[in-house]
């Protein structure tokens, strides 16, 4: 049986690295999609998805404008998959699972295959990831394009080219539509772009292990020109060794270091690098300095498309934060040391993961700035913003969780190895006597492995004898701080935080109301209304203007067997809202109605007295209480004249 080590990680095709967190992901928020009712912000989507799309850019104008594209998106999908608790929820589902493989896939570009795979794997098994992608709201898209948009920045700042920063704009678009609080993610690609453009690729974006020269693309001429990098089919640059007539070497296969040997230094294909002068600067840190500054232009110029969409919506959605938001809090010291174990889903595996990413920070020192940045400063700026205005809402960086788990990976995938000697045979001879030598490592910073053979140092074959001598595992590669056993390490770690967050997942496939502790049983509350309705029934709701939408839970669970809400006189659609509007006289709208439902907000001894003003008058009036049904978080009664 073979064994899973780095080795065999490296082995696999690049697909399965990121294919298997997301398969994981996919199989994770798939089970149990469906059990726990839709809450209140779900059935505000219900309701906005399903209007006309007429209806739905009126209330976009009034109410929601942030929140518009994610429900013209679900207004197409309902329209084909209908709006059952699991049809509303697959979108959000698949596109964690998507997140997943492309976290996978993120750490691997940024750290190494193993890094990227435990990243990917500890991102399935979060509580959060769970939540997030069981639940009919734009958060998970969000998380999704967060970081493919990083991704795709990495790759353009490697090998710019107009293919790779138009897929950047897009996804930054897609972003800014979908979550305008998330576009704070662009600080952090600032940082980046704005280091890169100083000092270069080198330890900030650049593959593992690798130098610039090293790159598979180093070799090839570069094109000063914004929106072309280096082809196949471009020919490398050759040097003229002085005369018409004498043979040209491409300047790609000459060392990078200047030789002397024999007393004559060789020439250099650069007139004005330092072969002909000592304080002439090198050629190369002048071309990689002009490709990372046409990036900077690149990336500006990425960001245009997301301004232009961006900036109505953002406008619109200004206006309406008064009403929007009037429900949250300044944000407050004590709320940054409560946010991993929020954004998490579970205190005990948000500091699990909090320790991890601090861990992969220090491991992975300059290369660690992308993915830090990336959870720091949108989490810097909400906060410094949240003491101002009402902004601070901690699901609304739920897109950050995926950068910490993999500062987390490269935690669990960069420990140094400490290899033991190998047995040596007691018939081998003096020349066969020597160590064998360890499989090496996936690179880390502290300590790069060579990715492949290079003409400065060719790649070693070994011989039939040392074949033999290597064919059994040596006790290093066999320990716990061997290569084999730091992948198992991981993965024990991976199911640890899963562990850990086991409860967390079973409360959440039970309610999605925060906090758990108060649940709200729409479902319960329209089945003993449907249990017991009769014909020329009526039903009245209190609050009716509040944020657990008592009216649109009834409607959601009762369709068409709805009794008459005898009190509205403008819907939902008809006042481009989420709140239907009631009319002036209540005892006129109540005359001629015999039968009641009458549904309040919260367990109430005596549902009746909870009704506050003229509406609470009429009632009182008119009926008396038959009988109380409490549910969580809502008590129903029927009144009768």
């Amino acid at each position: 049986m073979r064994r899973f080590g780095p080795a065999s990680v490296r082995a696999l095709p690049g697909w399965a690295v990121w294919v298997t967190p997301g398969l994981l992901t996919l199989v994770v928020t798939l089970a149990g999609i469906g059990h726990a009712q839709p809450w209140r912000d779900e059935l505000a989507t219900w309701s906005a998805a399903t209007r006309p799309l007429s209806d739905l850019t009126r209330m976009t104008r009034t109410i929601d404008a942030a929140t518009g594209p994610y429900y013209l998106l679900m207004h197409g999908w309902t329209a084909i998959a209908g709006t059952s608790p699991t049809a509303l929820r697959l979108p959000s589902a698949l596109a964690m699972a998507v997140a997943a493989a492309l976290t996978a896939r993120l750490g691997a570009v940024l750290v190494g295959r193993r890094a990227g795979l435990l990243a990917g794997l500890l991102f399935a098994v979060l509580p959060v990831t769970s939540r997030y992608g069981q639940e009919a709201r734009p958060y998970a898209l969000a998380t999704l394009l967060a970081v493919l948009a990083t991704l795709l920045l990495v790759e353009a700042l490697r090998r710019p080219t107009w293919r790779r920063w138009a897929g950047y704009a897009a996804a930054v678009a897609a972003l800014g539509l979908l979550h305008l609080v998330a576009l704070t993610l662009l600080a952090a690609h600032a940082v980046v772009v704005l280091l890169t453009a100083a000092h270069g690729p080198a330890g900030v974006v650049d593959p593992p292990g690798q130098s610039r020269a090293q790159m598979p693309d180093a070799s090839r001429p570069r094109r000063r020109h914004l929106w072309r990098s280096t082809q196949p089919r471009d020919r490398a640059r050759v040097e003229h060794h002085g005369c018409h007539d004498a043979p040209q070497t491409p300047t790609a296969f000459h060392p990078a270091t200047r030789s002397n040997a024999g007393g004559t230094p060789r020439v250099s294909p650069h007139p004005g690098s330092r072969e002909h002068g000592r304080d002439a600067p090198e050629a190369e840190p002048q071309n990689v300095t002009g490709e990372a500054r046409e990036a900077l232009a690149g990336w500006l110029l990425a960001l245009v498309p997301a301004v232009v969409l961006v900036t109505p919506l953002a406008l619109v959605a200004r206006g309406q934060r008064g009403r929007q938001l009037d429900w949250v809090d300044p944000a407050r010291l004590p709320d940054l040391a409560a946010l991993p174990g929020a954004l998490a889903q579970s205190g005990v595996v948000g500091g699990f993961v909090l320790a991890l990413a601090a861990l992969g920070v220090a491991r992975l020192g300059r290369r660690a700035l992308l993915p830090a940045a990336a959870v720091l400063l949108p989490v810097l700026l909400m906060f410094a913003a949240g003491t101002m205005v009402p902004l601070w809402v901690t699901r609304y960086l739920v897109f950050t969780v995926p950068f910490a788990c993999v500062l987390a990976g490269a935690a669990l995938a960069a420990a140094r190895v400490t290899p033991a000697p190998a047995r040596t045979p007691a018939t081998a001879t003096p020349a066969e006597a020597t160590p064998a030598e360890p499989a090496p490592a996936e690179a880390t910073p502290a300590e790069p492995a060579p990715a492949e053979a290079t003409p400065a140092e060719p790649a070693r074959t070994a011989t039939p004898a040392a074949a033999g001598r290597t064919a059994a595992p040596t006790e290093a590669e066999q320990g716990p701080t061997s290569p084999r056993g730091r992948v198992a390490a991981g993965i024990a770690v991976v199911v640890l935080a899963g562990l850990l967050g086991l409860p967390d997942q079973a409360a959440l496939r039970r309610t999605h109301e925060w906090p758990r502790s108060a649940p709200v049983d729409y479902a319960g509350a329209a089945g003993i209304i449907r249990a017991g309705q009769r014909p020329g029934d009526a039903i009245v709701y209190s609050p009716r203007d509040g944020w657990l939408f008592p009216d649109l839970g009834m409607a959601y669970h009762l369709g068409s067997r709805l009794p008459r809400d005898v009190l509205v006189v403008r819907d939902q659609r008809q006042d481009a809202s989420l709140w239907a509007v009631e009319c002036d006289d209540p005892a006129r709208c109540l005359a001629g109605v015999d039968r009641v439902w009458l549904v309040v907000t919260g367990r109430r001894a005596d549902p009746l007295a909870a009704v506050p003003g003229a509406k609470g008058d009429a009632l009182r009036a008119g009926y008396t209480v038959r009988q109380v049904w409490p549910r969580p978080g809502i008590t129903v009664a029927l009144l009768v004249r």
